[in-house]
């Protein structure tokens, strides 16, 4: 029997995703966002709040970067949503973390994370329900140790981990167990 446990985001896993954009002088700032999204093949929407250093940033450089959070990194990338760029004027730099131009848009991607989605600004959402960041993945990046002989990605090896809104905490995700358009297929036969 269900038992009635409230209103809570009862959605999991939710995404960790380092979204890094630069200011007006080019210096990096990096936001934990776990409300997030691929809206279509080509989009992202990120739940970002107006006013955050993230947001103000994207809306000054027109672009951003999403990187997916591994458990290697976990230690900065929850640092990454503790810490606000509009207090502490550090908070990437005390990271002691890289950042490189994106060769595609004018922002940065950093080093130490496995993958990076360069995004381009396509607009900000605002309703009375809603804020977001939607970008258009103009292209992703790589570690090559994450990809199979094909090119691809190999979920395992990103050794990502999803933010559990229950319990507070971070999970690893990545171990297959179906394949998708796949595991129902039986049921098309009836």
């Amino acid at each position: 029997m269900k038992k009635d446990i409230g209103v809570i985001p009862a959605v999991y896993p939710m995404p960790v995703l380092m979204v890094a954009a630069y200011d007006e002088n080019e210096k990096v700032n990096v936001m934990n966002v776990a409300w997030g999204q691929i809206c279509g093949g080509d989009k992202i929407i990120l739940f970002i709040g107006e006013g955050k250093k993230t947001w103000l940033n994207i809306k000054e450089s027109k672009a951003f970067t999403v990187a997916l959070a591994d458990v290697d990194h976990v230690d900065v990338a929850d640092f990454f949503g503790i810490a606000s760029g509009n207090d502490m004027e550090d908070k990437f730099e005390r990271t002691g973390y890289h950042a490189v131009k994106s060769d595609k848009v004018n922002a940065p991607i950093i080093d130490e994370f496995p993958l990076a989605m360069e995004c381009e600004l396509l607009e900000f959402l605002k309703t009375d329900h809603v804020q977001g960041v939607v970008g258009r993945i103009v292209n992703v990046k790589a570690n090559e140790e994450v990809l199979d002989e094909n090119g691809k990605v190999v979920p395992a090896k990103l050794k990502t981990f999803a933010y559990d809104e229950f319990q507070k905490g971070y999970n690893i995700v990545g171990e297959p167990f179906a394949k998708a358009w796949n595991a129902g297929a039986d049921l098309m036969k009836k």
